[in-house]
């Protein structure tokens, strides 16, 4: 197994990433000196990478297996082998989250703050424990703020000689210019319905109708096909917000449903936090010298660790609901898409063949014009969201919308 079978459908990006990890093996092993100019700027091989594409696409995948393959320590590439064996050590901690070298950030807040940012790169800084790179893969770059990416600006510019930067967001757009013109960039495709129906059957062990079933009404996003597919609660959410549409006839259905989609939002949010505060929490209290749920008092001067991390935990609430709802909206977006599709005689690739009968039913009630309105109006209630309106608000103005249409 390559450390490139989880990337789906990217058979051009993994060949591109293949070269360049060559060529970085090629500069560790001395045939090349790594810590000059020239024969870095003459391989496939750079310090800064970025990764666009749409959701689902496999950026952040990418990004980890370019990682996996740089740290590769098998004997076969003195053979003159690729190297990403995804066997030896290198590869296998790097793609397990346990090398020294790699270090992976994700945040499950609103933003990436200066403070993170230039945590990131002190270490960056560092030479690498084992002798090959030092491999930084930031997940969420679109989630930089204006004076973390300024932060980081520098550490691309004049980088480490070892270090590489490995950068993930949506697109091109969600990162600051100064930033992307220093780094080589790689766009992904959205995969094939077909090749994520395959992975999730092959590597996740799914049924093959469930399969071609969670990857149709997903359109090739990967890893909201592999949720849909295994969680059963994931799947009676999607059946909730695909029934919207035929409850916005008046103004009290347009209000309720708004207010089930915001709750719902909300349950999960709880969800994650009975999940994860709890445990946090405790964990702080216990490193702090408080004994493990006994509620004691925390030693004096230890207030304001457990404030911040109770900050943290409302900002994580805060993007949980966020991101809860947003997927509900891109479920929403896909039925009225459908329905475009079938109002102008399209039948090809619909992803929401299971509800039918509810597609056509809204399809032969109106216009196309008014289904691109009622499409905008979701576009429109997701940049209300991302402008901090309160989601309650957002959410009723996008359902009265679709009901006037």
């Amino acid at each position: 197994m390559a450390v490139w079978d989880d990337l789906v459908g990217q058979d051009r990006v993994a060949a591109q990433l293949t070269a360049a990890a060559r060529d970085a093996d090629v500069l560790v092993t001395g045939a090349a000196d790594a810590s000059a100019a020239e024969p870095m700027a003459s391989s496939k091989m750079t310090h800064a990478w970025l990764f666009t594409g749409p959701p689902g696409s496999g950026r952040s995948t990418a990004a980890r297996a370019f990682a996996a393959a740089l740290q590769c320590v098998s004997p076969d590439r003195a053979l003159g082998g690729a190297p990403g064996c995804g066997f030896c050590d290198g590869c296998h901690t790097a793609l397990v989250g346990t090398h020294a070298d790699v270090e992976v950030v994700r945040t499950d807040m609103l933003t990436i703050g200066v403070k993170e940012t230039r945590d990131l790169v002190r270490r960056a800084q560092l030479s690498p424990a084992g002798g090959r790179w030092q491999v930084i893969v930031m997940e969420d770059a679109d989630r930089l703020t204006e004076g973390a990416g300024n932060v980081l600006l520098k550490a691309v510019e004049e980088p480490a000689p070892r270090t590489v930067w490995l950068l993930c967001a949506p697109s091109l757009e969600d990162v600051l210019p100064t930033i992307r013109s220093r780094c080589r960039l790689l766009t992904l495709r959205t995969p094939s319905v077909d090749a994520v129906a395959d992975v999730l059957v092959r590597r996740d062990g799914i049924d093959p109708g469930l399969a071609a079933s969670a990857a149709r009404a997903t359109q090739g996003h990967i890893g909201r096909a592999r949720r849909l597919a295994t969680d059963e609660r994931a799947r009676t959410r999607r059946a909730a917000v695909l029934k919207l549409p035929l409850r916005v006839d008046d103004v009290g259905g347009c209000l309720k449903a708004a207010q089930e989609l915001v709750d719902a939002a909300a349950e999960d949010a709880k969800q994650v936090a009975e999940e994860i505060d709890t445990k946090e929490t405790e964990e702080l209290r216990a490193a702090l010298g408080a004994a493990a749920g006994t509620g004691g008092r925390l030693p004096r001067g230890t207030a304001g660790a457990m404030k911040d991390l109770q900050d943290r935990q409302k900002r994580r609430a805060t993007r949980t609901q966020r991101d809860s709802l947003d997927l509900a909206l891109t479920d929403l977006t896909a039925f009225y898409r459908d329905v475009l599709a079938l109002q102008l005689g399209s039948e090809v690739a619909l992803a929401n063949t299971d509800v039918r009968d509810a597609l056509e039913r809204i399809a032969s009630g109106s216009k196309p014009e008014r289904t691109l309105r009622r499409i905008e109006a979701i576009r429109a209630c997701r940049q209300a969201l991302d402008s901090n309106v309160a989601p309650l608000l957002a959410v009723e103005a996008m359902t009265m919308a679709l009901r006037a249409g």
